[in-house]
């Protein structure tokens, strides 16, 4: 990889440059938060019951003792022997983060398609420890256009990432925000789909500061579940052939 090589001065004169357009795009994160955290709020009024560790429990016991809920739609569907490569990825940053969201009024939850102990085996395999229920039975999947309803595969046209899409779909990733009040109402608050959960990804925000970047020839086309890694960096020698896609999220 070839690349300019300048004097310190140069250097120093580049990245003041530069600096004064991250401090612009922090200014501009910081303002599309506040215009997400603005936006309005649905009332969840179907009593929506996921099964997990201890058995069924309701979307308003998800929360916990904590008023804000944030789920991952983990595409993990029915007979699948392991979850997708992409979410996996995302999924192996929850861990860290979660020992503080616990304590800052933030339930973090997994929800998959599959039936809980399908999905069993491969958490144990990762080794997570973050709450992972099923969501199975139920229209929470559906309702939250991470997987198509019967009438979606009947017409052959769903919806995701707020658009419609020909074709039966499938399993797809995104995150849901729900808000409880003291009444113990529930509300949707947010949702992001596709590249949205990039701000959750710290191995990619790592990436993004060093000269290779994500080294990408598709998206996430180089990870892999994390317990199936050559011992040669993916930088060195490819894992998969360019253009094949190791992630179904991507």
């Amino acid at each position: 990889m070839q690349h300019q090589v300048v004097s310190r001065e140069a250097w120093i004169a580049a990245r003041k440059a530069h600096l004064a357009h991250e401090k612009e795009f922090t200014r501009q994160r910081d303002a599309l938060s506040a215009e997400r955290r603005a936006l309005p709020w649905v009332r969840i009024d179907k009593n929506y019951v996921f099964e997990g560790a201890n058995g069924r429990r309701t979307l308003a016991e998800l929360f916990g003792a904590n008023s804000q809920l944030v789920i991952y739609h983990f595409m993990f569907g029915p007979g699948w022997k392991e979850g997708c490569p992409g979410c996996s990825f995302l999924a192996d940053h929850f861990d860290g983060p979660n020992q503080h969201l616990r304590h800052h009024d933030v339930s973090l939850v997994a929800v998959s398609h599959a039936p809980y102990a399908e999905f069993q085996p491969f958490r144990k395999r990762m080794g997570w420890e973050f709450d992972w229920v099923s969501s199975a039975g139920s229209d929470f999947n559906a309702d939250f256009h991470v997987s198509p309803s019967p009438e979606e595969k009947a017409a052959g046209r769903y919806e995701y990432n707020y658009e419609m899409h020909d074709g039966e779909g499938g399993e797809m990733p995104g995150f849901s925000v729900f808000y409880r009040d003291d009444k113990g109402d529930i509300f949707h608050t947010y949702s992001t789909y596709g590249r949205g959960g990039d701000l959750l990804i710290g191995a990619y925000n790592v990436l993004d500061m060093t000269p290779k970047g994500r080294n990408e020839q598709e998206i996430m086309d180089w990870m892999r579940h994390h317990d199936r890694y050559e011992d040669k960096p993916a930088s060195r020698a490819r894992i998969m052939p360019v253009g094949s896609v190791a992630s179904c999220c991507g």
